[in-house]
């Protein structure tokens, strides 16, 4: 059975205006979530600024979105890190609080081997019983997962289960499935490709565009497992010019922008991420607009 079928959102993580972690507001938008159909909450992933918080503010913010969702919707906790020992401690942390699932990102600057990558996540899967959802977007990490490799895995590690798949490769994407021979939960991690990830034998996304637009984002999934492949491919579309605001900079520049637009007030980015560009800020609110929702700033 899968973690979960639809649009997990990759959820920021709101700041005030001294860079701390604002849990309250966090609550706010873990309840605004729920209540927009988004199937499961995904924190501390690179959308949540993971890289820059600290280990007991990363963990706080795992232990108090598994506390305030309480089983209404699954938590995946984004416990992967360079060090194979570190995101050892991050993911039994996690364990300990309660969270559903694991996202463990490959190991970013080292650039392991596939060789390497085998032994990283093994190494972690041994060390919990949650299931584990592997992380392939080497255009941030510089290390990518092969098919074979995430194949390997699958077959030789148990709870070792799905693959969040951002390498934007629809070919390796194919390859992947044709080896795993539907062994596997396969999630998009690009917003612009969740059809095609479904029609090669996906079952969801995990999703950026979700933080502003969960209903929809959802629909788009809900749609195409109900079989109205026409409405999901329809809704999709609809979506791509705001899609491509939200990733004009670097993610999540413009997702907490366009958060702070809506009136949010999810507070600054950490550096070195920085404030977005005049000209993109304009792109972005008009794509909002565009979509529907109501700019308020």
């Amino acid at each position: 059975m899968a973690i979960f079928r639809g649009a997990g959102v990759a959820i920021v993580t709101p700041m005030h205006e001294d860079g701390s972690v604002n849990f309250e507001k966090l609550g706010e938008l873990l309840e605004e979530q729920i209540a927009g159909g988004t199937d499961a909450i995904i924190i501390c992933g690179t959308t949540g600024e993971s890289s820059t918080l600290s280990h007991e503010e990363h963990l706080d913010a795992i232990k108090y979105a598994v506390e305030k969702v309480n089983h209404r919707i699954p938590v995946i906790a984004g416990t992967g890190s360079n060090c194979t020992e570190t995101a050892i401690y991050l993911s039994r942390e996690a364990e300990k609080y309660g969270a559903d699932a694991l996202l463990l990102v490959t190991p970013y600057y080292n650039k392991a081997t596939q060789g390497g990558l085998k032994l990283h996540y093994s190494k972690i899967a041994e060390a919990v019983k949650l299931p584990i959802i592997l992380y392939n977007v080497p255009s941030r990490t510089g290390c990518a997962l092969q098919p074979e490799t995430i194949a390997w895995l699958v077959e030789h590690v148990e709870n070792i289960v799905g693959v969040k798949e951002a390498s934007g490769n629809i070919s390796q994407v194919a390859k992947l499935m044709s080896l795993v021979k539907g062994k596997i939960e396969l999630y998009s991690g690009n917003d612009d490709q969740i059809v095609p990830i479904l029609s090669l034998g996906g079952c969801g996304v995990i999703s950026v565009l979700s933080n502003v637009a969960p209903r929809q984002t959802h629909e788009i999934v809900a749609s195409y497992l109900s079989g109205d492949v026409k409405r999901s491919c329809q809704l999709q579309l609809e979506a791509i010019e705001l899609i491509d605001a939200l990733f004009c900079e670097v993610n999540p520049i413009p997702v907490k922008t366009a958060l702070n637009l809506m009136g949010k007030e999810v507070g600054p980015l950490r550096m070195p991420l920085s404030p977005m560009e005049d000209a993109h800020v304009e792109r972005l609110r008009k794509a909002l607009e565009g979509y529907g929702i109501t700019v308020t700033e």
